[in-house]
């Protein structure tokens, strides 16, 4: 061991073997002729040819010389000089180029070192070192002694030829990191080295702090205390610390932490021990009681205790120190006697039970089976008559059918027990020889192993050797039966029960040694030892391995489990999974690792069906809602909703069933987006199924929720919680399959439903796309051949018979309906995310009863409410219902289910008669707006709309006309440019030369919008022709409100309309317009333009205005505007005076700074800086002009 140890990496086979010949004991040193004729280079040809060279020394022969004889600076010498020549030597640059030559060796280094010199090795590489770091004492000893020189120590400022890096030392190469982070690693390291060293002597000082007597006296004497070591100290400390946090007690561990202010909790090496960090406090409690009794990885061999052998090895009276009477000390003697003996006694027994076992399970065996007739050989007999043998018992584990020669041989002497034990060849003999013995007592046949079919015969050799040398010697076969591997490989199990038994004791020694990658390959054999395995407490074991099995099971690992989990459970039944199964899993659900929780969680749903059921509606139901409540990790909780749908699926008790309403009211308001989605796909739909079945949905479910609705819209009047309100909305919308589902399902035709004949198909639109399987209806009623033959009779029995008698869809058409459109009258039609999920409601509603429903049962409850009609126009009570949230809803969510030419046309009219309705009653067009709003999202419907403006554009009444026109400009941001320039523009443009200027001015905003949306330079062009005849046409200039429209359009699309429109057009019209008003002889009107011009001269110095344009328009149209601030506004005065002088001092600055006409960086950062600080000051404006007097004053 010690010649491997030493073998050099840079020296031949045929150098290593003749260099070891030549030097005795290896430790001489060869000549160099020598070398040069035994090692030729290695670009030299055959040996044969060897003979025939000129007994020149070869260069690399040298070179192995001087690394032999340490020559290390003479052969760097030499490698440099070689590497300029361009002769570069392998073997030298292997050597240098390698740091591991170099490093200082610790105390067990040296000793490799040394027997590397053994070896001729003047340095070897790690893996050299390590190797022979495993040769014995005694070699390295010697090796050590006929050594070379020790290695050379290495200094960290030193580098070696090979390992310098040229390129580094160029001038773009990063030199001074390189060399920095090189020494920081090598100070790191010799840090490390260090710390180990000293807290290897640390504890080296512990453990000999109590002297060897004083520890024995304190073993022999229970009530003596040993005092605890400062590093128990430390290390307890540590655990009970780690034990406080973890269980929520920080106060106590922030206390503890200060009385023991010496030490760090946070790292455990600061212990100081020089070993692995302990389990924690509780895996040692529950860890404590499996080492009271060994009762695994041992032989059951029949070895009692002598009385003599007791009083030797208890420690003699006299040499106890005396801390109490003679008679204390005597009890304590015979109490130690006496658990002894119980603890000899107690594994007696587990043995004896054991054999019992399998005595029984042998009976059982040979009842079934006929045994065979055995060969019996006369040499085993024989051997079996002339050698005693005294084997160990195998609990049970292996078939064992010992003759009555060895029964009767317990009589042994204490050298037979021995050699019998610790010769292996003794148990081989056993196990391949001896197949049957003759059963004495009973005078039957021999009977073999219950696992050998037949007996094995093998050939008797015709020899005369006595058995005990044929014992003897092969016993000189090197096989391993002393340990616990050897034990379980030397005896074959001989049932499925010695099998499991074997499997349950390998497997927990198994697992640790397997990636943690591959361990889902046990996953198997574990399953299979825990279902068949006699014991319990094994079983328990199998099972928290397998639930331990991967420390982070990802989700291929977890299926996997929950597999193998769902197998176990149809193998053994629910009362072992009850028993078995479950403690697994709770044991785990306030595991660190989510996804060990979430093992749980999915654990619970897919067991479900096999618990009893009074397990599933009551452990596994307050598992699920305690990791729903307490767990942070949105999967888990995800997995838990999951598990709680297939719950609902299993339970059967209805005390349960308002437990499951508050779940799914918490699972509806979970923050994550995850979870709720989960309620929707899986534990909506089955708790529904419940519902449905106890009779609840119509009573109760669906009540409920519409209650909550209600008293949210009656809570919200100042302000309404949009997300509670689209939670129970979303619920009562994922509840409209069951709901239909229960109405097909009790309706009056349902027993006419049979499969016969042909099945009619469903058309593919006739449902809306459910969001989970569970929710499509075919999947509720059982079948889609069944559910076609239902809608069939439910279509017909819409159309021609009615309702009479149809409970459930009187409940929806009486009941539900009425309340549904009550509760929309109540919305706020002004918020457009209520209106959304209200018209997706009853557009779902809507398809999914049918379209006959619909027409039938929905449109005329509406049609009744909102009473469209001529006569209806003056009246309060319908115009009241026609501002509401009613009209958008109906519009949005009822006539646009179906897209036939005659519903697409009862959706135009009905638009048109609102439009029509509100513009004559002066009404808000609030609906209307929301209604254009919610269908302009979808371009389906633009020309829809287009064609109802239309209808407003050639209306004889003003108002109508003067409303379409307020309604282009919702509808230009979404409407294609092509439909703009075809159908909008020419709509404004006749409305722009209405007779009434109302109308005229009505279209102003529409324009703005396409200035603000439209890139087409001919339709720009068109709307600003048409802008400027509104400014520059005489007949406009006395036109107050038209001024004020313009301006307050300007204000609105100026900043995001084109930059050549904004300074050629917008700047300078309105400079014009703040001109005009400084005449205006009327103070209000005066007022009312210049708060306008105020707001627009805010929204556009945000812009970036050019500097000729700044100084042409913008200036002097804020000072004109400051002139009427003066007088009618002095608050606005103090703001309009601080813009006026940043905008002159960024003229200026730029001057300065800038070319002239240029737009820079820095320019465009001032801009967004000013438009920051004034929409900041904007907003604190007030009525007292003091505190605005520096609002935009430059700081100093």
């Amino acid at each position: 061991m010690a010649a491997a140890g030493g073998v050099n990496p840079f020296l031949s086979d045929s150098e290593e073997s003749e260099g070891e010949e030549g030097r005795p004991g290896g430790g001489g040193s060869s000549s160099l002729s020598d070398a040069g004729t035994s090692a030729p280079p290695p670009s030299s040809s055959p040996p044969a040819a060897q003979a025939e060279e000129p007994p020149r020394v070869p260069v690399d022969a040298l070179a192995a010389q001087l690394l032999r004889d340490q020559l290390v600076l003479t052969a760097l010498e030499l490698h440099t000089e070689l590497l300029e020549s361009g002769r570069e030597l392998p073997r030298l640059r292997d050597y240098f180029s390698n740091p591991g030559n170099f490093e200082r060796q610790s105390a067990g280094g040296g000793a490799a070192a040394a027997g590397g010199g053994a070896g001729g090795t003047p340095a070897p590489t790690p893996t050299a070192a390590s190797a022979s770091s495993a040769a014995p004492p005694g070699g390295l000893a010697a090796a050590g002694k006929e050594g070379g020189p020790g290695q050379l120590h290495r200094a960290g400022s030193i580098s070696t030829l090979d390992s310098l890096d040229f390129a580094r030392y160029s001038d773009d190469g990063n030199r001074e990191t390189d060399e920095r982070v090189a020494v920081l690693e090598f100070e790191l390291r010799k840090a490390k080295e260090t710390i180990q060293a000293l807290r290897a002597n640390l504890t080296q000082a512990a453990e000999n702090e109590v002297p060897l007597q004083e520890r024995r006296n304190y073993k022999s004497s229970p009530e003596i205390q040993e005092p605890i070591k400062p590093l128990e100290k430390r290390a307890l400390n540590f655990l009970v610390n780690e034990f406080l946090l973890k269980n929520g007690y920080k106060l106590t561990s922030i206390t503890f932490s200060d009385e023991n202010d010496d030490q760090d909790f946070e790292l455990w090496d600061d212990v100081g021990l020089n070993i692995p960090k302990p389990p924690d406090l509780l895996q040692l409690y529950r860890d404590f009681g499996n080492h009271q009794i060994s009762a695994k990885d041992v032989f059951d061999i029949a070895v009692g205790t002598e009385e003599d052998e007791l009083d030797a090895t208890t420690p003699i009276l006299e040499s106890i120190p005396i801390f109490g009477t003679p008679q204390s000390i005597e009890q304590c003697v015979m109490v130690q006697k006496l658990e002894d003996q119980i603890n000899s006694l107690s594994t007696e027994k587990w043995s004896l039970m054991e054999q019992i076992q399998r005595l029984e399970s042998e009976i059982d065996y040979l009842r079934n089976e006929k045994p065979a007739i055995p060969v019996i050989c006369d040499s085993v007999q024989s051997s079996l008559a002339q050698v005693p043998l005294s084997l160990p018992d195998d609990n049970g584990r292996y078939l064992d059918i010992k003759s009555s020669a060895i029964d009767s041989n317990h009589e042994e002497t204490e050298e037979e027990r021995l050699s019998t034990v610790t010769d292996p060849e003794s148990r081989l003999l056993k196990d391949n020889t001896i197949s049957c013995i003759p059963n004495k007592e009973r005078g039957k046949p021999p009977s073999c192993s219950p696992s050998i079919k037949a007996a094995v015969h093998f050939d008797k050799p015709n020899r005369k050797l006595s058995p005990a040398f044929h014992q003897a010697l092969l016993s000189f076969c090197q096989m391993s039966a002393e340990s616990r591997l050897g034990s379980e490989v030397s005896r074959i199990a001989d049932s499925e029960k010695s099998v499991m038994l074997m499997l349950g004791r390998c497997l927990p020694h198994i697992v640790p040694n397997v990636l943690l990658a591959k361990r889902e390959e046990l996953i198997p054999l574990i399953l299979c030892t825990a279902c068949l395995h006699p014991e319990p407490k094994e079983r328990d074991q199998l099972l928290h391995i397998l639930f331990n099995l991967i420390k982070r099971p990802d989700d291929e690992q977890r299926q996997m489990i929950l597999t193998g989990c769902v197998a176990f459970a149809r193998h053994v039944g629910p009362t072992r999974v009850e028993a078995e199964l479950l403690p697994q899993c709770w044991e785990q659900i306030n595991h660190k690792y989510p996804e060990r929780r979430l093992l749980v969680a999915e654990s619970c749903g897919a067991l479900a069906p096999y618990l009893p059921k009074e397990i599933r509606s009551s452990l596994v139901l307050s598992m699920l809602q305690q990791m729903l409540m307490e767990d942070k990790a949105d999967l888990v909780r995800e997995a838990v909703i999951k598990s709680l749908g297939i719950i609902m699926g299993y339970i059967d008790d209805p005390d349960k069933y308002q437990q499951g309403f508050e779940l799914l009211l918490s699972a509806l308001g979970d923050p994550s987006e995850r979870v709720v989605s989960a309620t929707h796909q899986v534990f909506l739909p089955a708790y529904a199924a419940w519902t449905t079945e106890l009779g609840n949905l119509q009573s109760h479910l669906i009540p409920t929720l519409l209650s909550k609705i209600e008293k949210l819209l009656r809570e919200g009047e100042h302000g309404l919680d949009e997300h509670k309100l689209h939670m129970y909305l979303s619920a009562l919308q994922s509840l409209i399959p069951s709901l239909f589902a229960l109405v097909l399902q009790n309706a009056p035709f349902t027993s006419k439903a049979k499969l016969q004949g042909e099945v009619p198909q469903i058309e593919v639109t006739r449902f809306p796309r459910p969001v989970s399987p569970l929710q499509d209806v075919a999947t509720i009623i059982g079948s889609r051949e069944q559910l076609a033959i239902l809608l069939q009779l439910y279509d017909y029995q819409l159309e021609h018979e009615g309702t009479t008698g149809w409970e459930t869809l009187l409940w929806v058409v009486n009941q539900l309906l009425p309340q549904l459109i009550e509760i929309v009258g109540k919305i706020n039609v002004a918020s457009a995310a209520c209106v959304h999920e209200f018209s997706r409601f009853f557009w779902r509603l809507c398809r999914t009863f049918g379209k006959i429903f619909t027409n039938t049962k929905v449109k005329p409850q509406f049609q009744e409410i909102l009473r469209l009609s001529e006569e209806n126009v003056d009246t309060t009570a319908g115009n009241g219902v026609l501002t509401k949230a009613t009209v958008p809803i109906y519009a949005t969510g009822v006539l646009t289910c179906y897209i036939q030419e005659e519903d697409r046309k009862l959706l135009v009219g009905f638009l048109e008669d609102v439009m029509t309705m509100l513009s004559l009653s002066h009404a808000p067009l609030d609906s209307l707006k929301a209604s254009f709003v919610e269908l302009g999202a979808n371009p389906a419907y633009h020309e829809l709309l287009l064609t109802v403006l239309w209808y407003g554009v050639v209306h004889t009444s003003a108002l109508v006309r003067c409303t379409a026109a307020r309604m282009f400009e919702l509808l230009v941001k979404g409407v294609h440019e092509t439909l703009v320039a075809q159908r909008v523009v020419p709509a404004l443009i006749t409305l722009s030369s209405d007779p009434e200027i109302s109308v005229r001015i009505a279209t102003i905003p529409a324009f703005g919008t396409i200035m603000e949306t439209v890139t087409q330079r001919e339709l720009l062009e068109r709307v600003k022709m048409q802008l400027a005849s509104f400014l520059e046409d005489p007949q406009y200039q006395d036109q107050h409100s038209l001024h004020t429209e313009i301006i307050k359009t300007f204000g609105r699309v100026g900043p995001n309309a084109e930059p050549r429109f904004r300074d050629e057009f917008v700047i300078p019209h309105l400079h014009k317009l703040a001109l005009v008003n400084n005449q205006q002889s009327t103070d209000s009107k005066r007022l009312d333009i210049a708060i306008h011009l105020f707001e627009a001269y805010s929204a556009l110095s945000c812009c970036f205005i050019s500097e000729d344009l700044m100084v042409s328009h913008f200036l002097p149209g804020l000072r004109c505007l400051r002139n009427d601030m003066e007088t009618l506004s002095p608050e606005h005065e103090v703001i309009l005076s601080s813009m006026i002088k940043e905008c002159e001092q960024k003229v200026e600055n730029r001057g300065v700074q800038e070319p002239q006409g240029s737009m820079s960086i820095a320019a465009s950062l001032v801009s967004e800086d000013t438009k920051t600080k004034f929409l900041n000051k904007m907003g604190q404006l007030t009525t007292s002009g003091a505190m605005l007097a520096n609002v935009f004053q430059r700081k100093k």
